[in-house]
């Protein structure tokens, strides 16, 4: 038995967990959550709520505004969580994400078993300028027993907030390939590309820089066109610059798209852009998830130097790779590879086959299942000595 604590079970941006709790056959998992969200999609048999306590606002205030540190969940929550893995008879708790472990500190040093936390990209680096956060962080991972990882960037990030380097395994995102099946996109007639980036429209997915570069393309081949699919809180700031480009006109902002839709934008594409950057507050990116299903889908990525990107997409062979924030470089190797058509379609292959060789969500979760037998073997032997 094995619980996977999501504090909310689960954001629409979250479905690459479900998939992975989802897939696991070598153990059982359980479900423990704060709060529940979109039960229609990610539907689960075994879930335990725990309800935040009366006074749960009042608490982080306290500790966000005035102590100015990390809030810690009560003791009372720590015994309705430890009752629900002592009736379950669980054997080791993972903790999506690290921000929420850090939260969990008091559970971690009380409960007697393994437990993990997934670091998945924004949770490394957010806040860590405040010495607060940052000893509570420390304090977390050196009780943790395990850490995991997205990618080989992220785990020196997590070395760099001082946790031992023998602790960190790589667990990298699993895509369930058959879902995107690789496709060769026929060249567009009379220049009509089709562009798409994907994902939340926050500050660190570089969603200005996509549409500069965009714009500049856009002058090569007046006929393209870009879809911006997803929702957040930087919507009305990209459509403003849209107008300010003069690109609104061939620019569509659909909200969120379902997955069935996602893939139908991911065949009716030709490039897929994913230019992040590190956000003001240190945000930074694993390695995206849209991303890695348009490649395995055939699509070439246009990206940035950034966080795990460069470990799925290697430059001039899958996609083209770029420095954050330089749109120019960006609209320049968006030009070049729409004028060599086999270049273009070289690079769709490869992105497939990377993603089908590093990514793949059988070996991944095979993977994830061979750590979690293997602390909770190792405890089994410690108790015993």
């Amino acid at each position: 038995m094995v619980a996977s604590y999501c504090a909310t079970f689960l954001k629409p941006e979250m479905l690459h967990i479900y998939r992975q709790i989802t897939s696991l056959r070598r153990v059982r998992p359980v479900v423990i959550a704060q709060k529940l969200e979109n039960k229609e999609r990610f539907p689960f048999p075994d879930i335990h709520v725990i309800s935040k306590p009366t006074f749960h606002f009042l608490r982080r205030i306290w500790f966000k505004q005035i102590a100015d540190r990390p809030w810690q969940i009560s003791p009372a929550e720590v015994r309705a969580i430890e009752r629900v893995l002592n009736e379950t008879k669980v054997q080791l708790l993972h903790i999506y994400f690290g921000h929420i472990a850090v939260l969990l500190r008091l559970l971690i040093r009380q409960w007697q078993k393994p437990s993990l936390v997934s670091f998945h990209g924004a949770d490394v680096l957010v806040d860590m300028h405040k010495p607060a956060y940052r000893r509570a962080t420390e304090e977390m991972l050196s009780l943790v027993t395990r850490v995991l990882v997205r990618s080989e960037s992220l785990r020196q990030g997590v070395i760099d907030l001082g946790c031992a380097p023998e602790k960190i395994e790589i667990q990298r995102t699993g895509i369930p390939l058959t879902d995107f099946p690789s496709r060769e996109r026929p060249l567009p007639d009379e220049g009509q590309w089709r562009l798409l980036q994907a994902g939340r429209l926050i500050e660190k997915k570089g969603l200005k820089t996509t549409l500069r570069a965009f714009a500049k393309f856009r002058k090569e081949f007046p006929a393209a066109r870009l879809t911006i699919a997803g929702e957040g809180p930087q919507l009305e700031e990209l459509q403003s610059l849209a107008h300010e480009l003069q690109i609104v006109d061939a620019v569509d902002f659909p909200g969120f798209v379902s997955q069935e839709g996602l893939r139908e934008l991911f065949y009716s594409s030709h490039i897929f852009l994913h230019p992040s950057e590190t956000g003001r507050d240190g945000n930074q990116e694993g390695i995206p998830n849209s991303m890695l299903e348009a490649m395995a889908s055939g699509l070439p990525v246009f990206a940035t130097r950034h966080g795990g990107i460069p470990e799925a997409v290697e430059n001039s062979i899958s996609g083209i790779l770029v420095s954050e924030r330089d749109h120019r470089a960006l609209a320049d190797g968006l030009i070049d590879c729409a004028k060599d058509s086999a270049r273009l379609a070289s690079m769709g292959r490869a992105a497939s086959e990377s993603v089908a060789k590093k990514f793949n969500q059988t070996e991944q979760t095979r993977r994830l299942e061979a750590i979690y037998l293997r602390e909770i073997g190792s405890a089994a032997l410690s108790s015993r000595a």
